[in-house]
């Protein structure tokens, strides 16, 4: 849900706490049957709504702290992928060997083996394609692929002999390293994406739930009101006026 919509449930748990207040101050008239309008309950359930909202901030944070860390410890792949193609060259190794590096590190940094064909004109009257007939992206740059390229690049050096190099961070040592972080700062993301989904989700039965929600309560007080006071009563008119609204989910 888009972070416009954030501004859209704190409202209406703000407008929540306006109803309870108006409600309670209606005093011994204000006696619902039914327990989940009763005070108590209204201002139980406004708590657990603050505590959703502040869950997915918090998780929302968490993600994107581990999406920044993942995209710091990714930063220096492609132009050290590019100094291992050299460091490879220059150790004496095989130029089937190389070139084989070369073809990992094409994909590391996103680029074609040859050229994108150039598609033909459009013929006068023919349709627009549609998005399945587009070439599929070559690119692989999601960071699972970039993480199986920067593997086979690894593992393309250990097997050769000749890569021996004396600079720290380009033997194959450092590099499985960080060949873990890599992996770990990705899985980060993965699973702050996951605890994000689900606080959004707790949330939103929280507010929206058709039966239980917050926005349905509170229709159903601004009816009980409506039915114990009338429609033309001033203590219906205070309420009757408060807004919420349920987001597309």
């Amino acid at each position: 849900m888009s972070s416009t919509s954030e501004t859209g449930h704190a409202k209406n748990v703000a407008t929540f706490e306006d109803l309870i207040s108006f409600c309670t101050g209606y005093g011994a008239a204000y006696n619902p049957s039914k327990q989940s309008l009763q005070i108590a309950n209204l201002q139980t359930l406004r708590t657990d709504a603050l505590a959703k909202l502040q869950q997915v901030k918090a998780t929302k944070t968490t993600f994107d702290n581990d999406t920044n860390a993942r995209q710091e410890v990714f930063r220096p792949i492609k132009p050290l992928a590019t100094r291992l193609i050299n460091a490879l060259a220059a150790s004496g190794a095989s130029a089937s060997a190389v070139e084989d590096a070369k073809t990992i590190n094409r994909k590391i940094q996103g680029q074609r083996a040859t050229p994108k064909p150039t598609p033909p004109p459009a013929t006068p009257g023919a349709t627009t394609p549609t998005p399945t007939d587009k070439t599929i992206s070559s690119s692989q740059q999601s960071y699972d692929s970039i993480i199986d390229h920067f593997t086979k690049l690894i593992q393309s050096l250990t097997q050769e002999s000749n890569y021996n190099p004396n600079e720290t961070d380009l033997t194959v040592t450092t590099l499985n390293t960080l060949l873990t972080s890599m992996t770990t700062s990705n899985t980060g993301v993965v699973d702050a994406f996951t605890a994000w989904s689900n606080a959004r989700i707790d949330r939103n039965n929280t507010l929206y739930n058709a039966l239980t929600g917050l926005v349905q309560t509170a229709s159903d007080v601004k009816q009980y009101v409506k039915s114990i006071f009338g429609a033309g009563s001033p203590q219906y008119k205070q309420i009757s006026g408060l807004e919420f609204k349920a987001p597309k989910i």
